[in-house]
């Protein structure tokens, strides 16, 4: 039976949760200041119309103070005006270049306002942990640099052998399945192959946040088909309402659509070329100082990093110095990549 954990770390510039399943990360959800509360999932509230773009089946929306908002139009609503007011519950937060997404709940009354806010991180956490309270501190901190090292990741081993890799283009997901060193019967070794695949792929998908169209290429020919839409079935249950899966084609790939809720993890860590982003580095070299100021109680430290990541550090700075006192200098290394952060006794 699966067992899944709740973590909830509360760092320099960032709260964040992590749900595990069966010891291996399963979701990450990341808060920081300056986050838009309005751009997320669940939050509900009478918007403004802005403008109606039957053309795309679409009309675009704003609840006060926030940004446009995609609304698709269903044949059973309404007619939309523009300047009309409706209810709406953002479904899909923003993503990179995409608007975020809502549903229509109906025609909307008075002045346009929120109604209700998004679920809060613990609320989450207990939506995804029925029992028991989320774990914190340095556990918490081990959990949450676990899922942040499997996101960035794009090649995940399989149990028994074998791996996927995972990666993202703006068509699609695609998970291109590999037999590695598995022994034996070699239409056995690429079921279990594609059945392992599906299961970590599931747990994976979760984790870095993805949906919309994804692809497996699947080892092998003469593919169970029903065995292996019951096990996707199955394994993407938790991802419903929402989940739809196709038929394998001739091709021996698998298709499936998976609902967007809320923005993709890996945005916030890395850029589209998989180098970290400054603000997330900032916020790694925060939680190197915090660690190394505990070990070392009173000392000084003296830290390095690339200049963009001192930049984002700026806005980290006087929450750490309340934690630790100013006893550390943070200073920029010209030419030196993101991820590269030192840390050191002064």
């Amino acid at each position: 039976m699966s067992e899944r954990r709740a973590y909830l770390y509360r760092g320099v510039g960032e709260t964040v949760g992590v749900v595990t399943l069966d010891g291996r990360p399963e979701r990450l959800i990341v808060q920081w200041p300056g986050d838009d509360p309005l751009d997320a999932e669940g939050v509900r509230g009478v918007a403004r119309v802005k403008s109606v773009e039957r053309a795309f089946g679409a009309a675009f929306v704003a609840l006060p103070g926030g940004a446009d908002v995609l609304l698709p139009i269903k044949p059973d609503m309404p007619k939309l005006v523009q300047g009309g007011l409706v209810e709406i519950e953002i479904r899909t937060a923003s993503r990179a270049d995409k608007s975020a997404v809502a549903r229509f709940i109906g025609e909307g009354e008075g002045e346009p306002r929120v109604l209700a806010a998004a679920p809060t991180l613990e609320e989450h956490l207990r939506h995804y942990v029925k029992a028991g309270s989320p774990s914190t501190g340095e556990r918490a901190l081990e959990a949450v640099e676990a899922a942040e090292a499997d996101i960035l990741e794009t090649v995940f081993a399989l149990p028994g052998g074998g791996d996927v890799a995972i990666e993202t283009t703006r068509a699609l997901t695609s998970v291109d399945v590999d037999l590695g060193g598995r022994e034996g019967d070699a239409k056995r070794a690429a079921r279990q192959a594609n059945m392992a695949a599906i299961g970590v792929s599931a747990r994976v998908l979760r984790l870095k946040g993805l949906g919309g169209l994804v692809v497996f290429d699947l080892v092998g020919r003469g593919h169970d088909g029903q065995a292996l839409t019951t096990a996707a079935r199955n394994a993407f249950a938790p991802d419903n309402p929402g989940v739809a899966i196709g038929a394998i084609s001739k091709f021996g790939a698998l298709e499936m659509a998976l609902p967007r809720r809320s923005r993709p993890v890996m945005e916030r860590l890395a850029d589209a070329r998989g180098a970290w982003t400054a603000p997330y580095a900032a916020r790694r070299l925060a939680r190197a100082l915090e660690r190394e100021g505990r070990a070392d109680p009173g000392g000084r430290l003296a830290a390095r990093c690339a200049p963009a990541v001192l930049e984002a550090f700026a806005e980290l700075d006087a929450g750490l110095a309340e934690r630790l006192g100013r006893r550390f200098t943070v200073s920029a290394e010209p030419g030196w990549s993101n991820d590269r952060i030192e840390v050191s006794p002064a």
